[in-house]
């Protein structure tokens, strides 16, 4: 069975109030689509955790006790792992944002804006989507406003970094291949391809193959003439 036809969806929780964490933990588990595989307070506890396994989705809070959860976002990411990952947290100021989302996020909820529903979440960001709180949103229409603006401005904009992965996917994209072809090439399941695609969209913000190989050999993130 591939992943993509995988239920429930496995689910790494990180939160370090214990209130907080319990209360998530019976809140996922009491839909039959989501399970938490594990859950833990520190930073350290979950990185040796993902030594040895890849949940479908991280659950993290970004203040902890041994560190900032942008860096297991960024550790999610550095594994090749084509885990979803959606950040849970009180932060909700410019900063925090920002960063979680260039670490890898692609779900930002504030906690003042949970529900017992949350495993609804979950599934929308499982299936491409980024559930994301209001006032989130109100930053990241600023920022990209002011990016924008600059682009306009001063040029070219920063290239973005690939994982090796991703580039590795996109290389194989852009030789016309199917996603059940790359999974067969990388021998990763075709649920991975689709993720590392999605990512890989966001990532150059475009929204369909040809764009996405256009942008990569512009910026001279791909090769194809290597095999």
């Amino acid at each position: 069975m591939t992943d993509n036809t995988r239920l429930p969806l496995q689910i790494l929780l990180v939160e370090d109030e214990t209130n907080t964490r319990n209360m998530l933990e019976q809140a996922i588990n009491a839909d039959e689509h989501c399970h938490v595989m594990a859950a833990f307070g520190t930073l350290k506890q979950a990185m040796a955790w993902l030594e040895n396994h890849q949940p479908d989705v991280l659950l993290v809070d970004l203040g902890l006790p041994d560190g900032d959860g942008t860096e297991l976002i960024r550790d999610i990411y550095n594994r090749g792992y084509s885990t979803e990952v959606m950040v849970i947290t009180v932060f909700g100021d410019e900063r925090h944002v920002i960063r979680a989302i260039e670490a890898g996020a692609t779900g930002y909820i504030l906690k003042d804006a949970m529900t017992d529903d949350i495993c609804t979440s979950i599934k929308q960001l499982v299936d491409g989507g980024s559930p994301i709180s209001a006032p989130i949103a109100r930053h990241l229409l600023g920022r990209f406003r002011e990016t924008a603006q600059e682009d306009t401005n001063d040029g070219k904009p920063g290239i973005p970094a690939l994982t090796q992965r991703e580039q590795e996917v996109l290389s194989q994209l852009a030789r016309g291949f199917s996603f059940p072809e790359i999974s067969n090439i990388l021998s990763i399941s075709p649920h991975t391809v689709a993720s590392h695609v999605k990512h890989i969209y966001r990532k150059l913000a475009v929204g369909s193959r040809s764009e996405a190989v256009y942008e990569a050999l512009q910026l001279g993130l791909i090769d194809i003439t290597k095999p």
